[in-house]
């Protein structure tokens, strides 16, 4: 148990540098579009020279042949699954503190069992105290938000990370239940290569390229800055990769479902790292006491909830 829980710490603190780094990057001018279109294109071609190392040629045509056969399915799934969801994120850290976008994006736990129920799969009512209490502790991080800044700075915040909190399962969602083939109106997609979690992500993120074409088209954006190739590129190597990697790990070294339920409570620990990576690299402050009620709250519902649901 306790190696699981160190990758599973190891991979929350590699997801968190997303919200610190994003922050930092509006902080010094850089534009929102730049930010989450560069790390996909970063994404991009991390991916490809992963699958090529560790599955071969093979793989990448593999990848090819199911991406084109079903290209408009990959590019809905992953326009909402990435384009929508990350574009949001990076559009709210223009308004708010890295640890406050973290800790309101746990909404995506709240969030998952309501897109489930829209695809007509029964989602389990036990647990609801639980998102109770993850959902008081977000309304209270955004008061002290609130407080500091203004109404409107928390609508420009918060609202967003909402969208993304349902996009994100949206588009996941669309892929396994095309990959089940339950859906009437879904492709049935089935190949090996699908097992693989980093080919899934590679299709979304194939998927996502003309979202971020269009979004860059339609905003029009001013040029990058100097930081922002670097800084995208070091995002999607830690989150994107690294931190993928060391969460789908420790998720593979779990045999039972309380090592399961273990290993996904330690992403609660992304907003504790965003808050500690924010403090020492870009000279913010501890929130107080109704933000660390909020943060408490928000964490130690996500704990045991997850708990609860993986029993």
């Amino acid at each position: 148990m306790p190696r699981l829980i160190f990758f599973g710490s190891l991979a929350a603190l590699f997801f968190s540098s997303t919200f610190v780094i994003n922050r930092a990057l509006s902080l010094q001018g850089g534009h929102w579009v730049w930010t989450a279109s560069l790390r996909f294109g970063f994404m991009l071609l991390m991916l490809i020279v992963i699958l090529l190392v560790t599955k071969g040629k093979q793989a990448l045509a593999d990848v090819k042949e199911l991406f084109f056969k079903h290209w408009l399915f990959w590019v809905i799934s992953g326009s909402i699954g990435f384009g929508i969801f990350y574009s949001l994120i990076t559009f709210s850290s223009q308004y708010a503190a890295g640890w406050i976008v973290a800790t309101t994006w746990q909404t995506t736990i709240l969030a998952t069992p309501i897109v489930i129920a829209l695809f007509g799969r029964k989602v389990p009512r036990n647990g609801l105290i639980f998102t109770g209490i993850i959902f008081i502790g977000i309304v209270l991080v955004n008061i002290e938000h609130a407080a500091l800044t203004s109404l409107r700075e928390v609508l420009l915040s918060a609202l967003p990370v909402l969208g993304a909190a349902f996009a994100y399962p949206i588009g996941n969602q669309l892929v396994w239940e095309s990959r089940m083939g339950y859906h009437p109106r879904l492709p049935h997609i089935q190949h090996p290569i699908l097992e693989n979690a980093f080919a899934r992500v590679l299709l979304l993120t194939l998927g996502s390229l003309p979202f971020w074409v269009g979004l860059l088209l339609f905003v029009a954006p001013p040029p990058p800055t100097s930081d922002q190739p670097f800084s995208t590129a070091l995002v999607a190597l830690l989150s994107g990769v690294i931190a993928t990697t060391l969460f789908l790990y420790a998720r593979h070294l779990a045999h039972k479902p309380y090592e399961v339920s273990a290993v996904d409570s330690t992403q609660s620990l992304e907003v504790i790292f965003s808050l500690l990576g924010e403090i020492i690299f870009l000279g913010g402050v501890f929130p107080g006491w109704v933000g660390m009620t909020g943060i408490l709250l928000t964490v130690l519902g996500l704990v045991a909830y997850i708990s609860f649901q993986n029993k």
